[in-house]
């Protein structure tokens, strides 16, 4: 199963102690400037990446107002502001208030009857693939128009 990387948690995202659970913050942890680290942009990665196949996992998001959930090539830049797109080598969707949107540019809304709770992230290395669903209900988000990962560890 998959755990998050401390060291890439940006310093007001809190992880829990086995890595399954994020939270935004308040304030700035101290945290040591890792060059892993996300420092201006709100992100955390998974601390196993994947190379090839076909990979599938889900994310509780609960009640959360904000939130986003995607995948990350591994040399993202993790230092100065980036905006989450494809362009940089992030595809991801996310909730802000009562709108689910897929993080392009522009961002494209995904009408759903009701908020995700339960968000399937699909993974098809080969294919170049990446695909969200509301996985409770069992209903397709949105999925990304195929892509190269250039041989690149692709990171939750």
């Amino acid at each position: 199963s998959l755990t998050l990387d401390p060291d890439t948690a940006h310093p007001r995202l809190a992880l829990s102690e086995d890595g399954k659970c994020v939270r935004w913050e308040d304030t700035r942890r101290a945290v040591p400037d890792h060059p892993k680290r996300f420092d201006s942009s709100r992100c955390v990665l998974g601390r196993e990446g994947f190379g090839s196949g076909q990979h599938y996992w889900e994310v509780q998001v609960g009640d959360g107002a904000a939130w986003a959930i995607g995948v990350a090539k591994e040399s993202v830049r993790r230092k100065g502001r980036i905006s989450v797109k494809p362009e940089v080598g992030i595809w991801a969707v996310g909730q802000c208030g009562s709108q689910c949107q897929a993080l392009t540019s522009p961002t494209v809304p995904i009408s759903l009857p009701e908020a995700p709770k339960v968000v399937g992230v699909y993974l098809d290395y080969e294919a170049g693939q990446v695909a969200f669903f509301d996985s409770q209900k069992e209903i397709p988000m949105f999925t990304y128009p195929p892509t190269s990962f250039s041989g690149e560890q692709v990171l939750p």
